[in-house]
């Protein structure tokens, strides 16, 4: 039977976001710990310190001429974009298919005073609801991998954009096909296949593809990297904190899928020890038309 993939990833989220609120707090997504993966940091602050690294490399932390108009792609229950609205002073929208999640989101912001700068709604990321030229900075941190057409992500964050402004996304990918290691195993591809399985994913590709794929909707100035090393521990961390008590008693409450996701952490652990899974970071201006 064909995949309800929309439907999926709703259902997810909005089965278990306030689980791992609870758990991680309001970001979920990956930590940084160094780019060789040494630094001993605790979980939340390594999930910071990811956030400020990609700004770095994205060459924004001290840009003289911040963005004052935000859009974050996938935004979870709201923790990148309450964190980049205070930070640049600026207005910000989140997107998420799960309205469980653009409910906490906005009662987030009310809590910290931000509910004039930032909103969030239900949106698909291919088909989003701003008009041309809407926003200077659009952030998509590891929601990319749930994107059923990556091009068409990369077109719609192309339109949506201004003239000038800057895309930076961070996404699960699969080792690059283009080398000496070839394509994709069998084992590789089985391997994947449960990621998706178990995670609401329709597929994951390579980062030298989104750079192509970048490259034919008219970006510029494109600059990639590879981050496996610098999150690679965070993994393990996460294994340790989905199975205390708290936690356990949690995932019971929120259904099978979601224990099931927790059961199947080490398919990811597993993934970025073998090389397969890899963690990309994107970035893309638009030209100046």
């Amino acid at each position: 039977m064909p995949r309800n993939l929309e439907k999926e990833i709703k259902d997810f989220y909005d089965a278990s976001s306030s689980l791992w609120e609870n758990i991680w707090g309001e970001h979920m997504h990956h930590g940084y710990y160094g780019r060789s993966g040494k630094n001993k940091v605790s979980r939340r602050q390594a999930q910071i310190d990811l956030i400020e690294e990609l700004l770095a490399w994205g060459n924004l932390s001290q840009s003289e001429t911040p963005p004052q108009n935000i859009l974050d792609v996938g935004c979870g229950i709201g923790g990148s974009t309450l964190y980049l609205a205070q930070k640049f002073n600026a207005t910000a929208q989140g997107v998420t298919l799960s309205p469980e999640q653009a409910k906490r989101g906005t009662e987030r912001a009310t809590e910290a005073n931000l509910a004039d700068r930032a909103r969030f709604q239900v949106a698909n990321a291919l088909d989003l609801p701003f008009a041309d030229q809407t926003f200077d900075f659009l952030w998509s941190l590891e929601s990319g991998e749930h994107f059923p057409d990556k091009a068409k992500f990369l077109q719609e964050a192309y339109r949506v954009l201004k003239p000038g402004g800057k895309l930076l996304m961070a996404t699960w990918c699969h080792r690059p096909t283009d080398s000496l290691a070839g394509e994709l195993t069998t084992d590789e591809k089985q391997h994947l296949a449960e990621i998706y399985r178990v995670y609401c994913l329709p597929y994951v590709i390579s980062l030298p593809e989104y750079r192509a794929i970048a490259q034919e909707v008219g970006f510029q100035e494109i600059k990639c990297d590879d981050w496996s090393q610098a999150v690679d521990p965070f993994w393990n961390i996460v294994i340790d904190s989905a199975f205390t008590p708290e936690a356990i008693m949690g995932l019971i409450e929120s259904g099978w899928k979601t224990v099931e996701a927790a059961l199947s952490l080490g398919l990811m652990s597993r993934g970025y020890r073998r090389g397969l899974i890899r963690f990309a970071i994107l970035q893309a201006v638009r030209s100046s038309d």
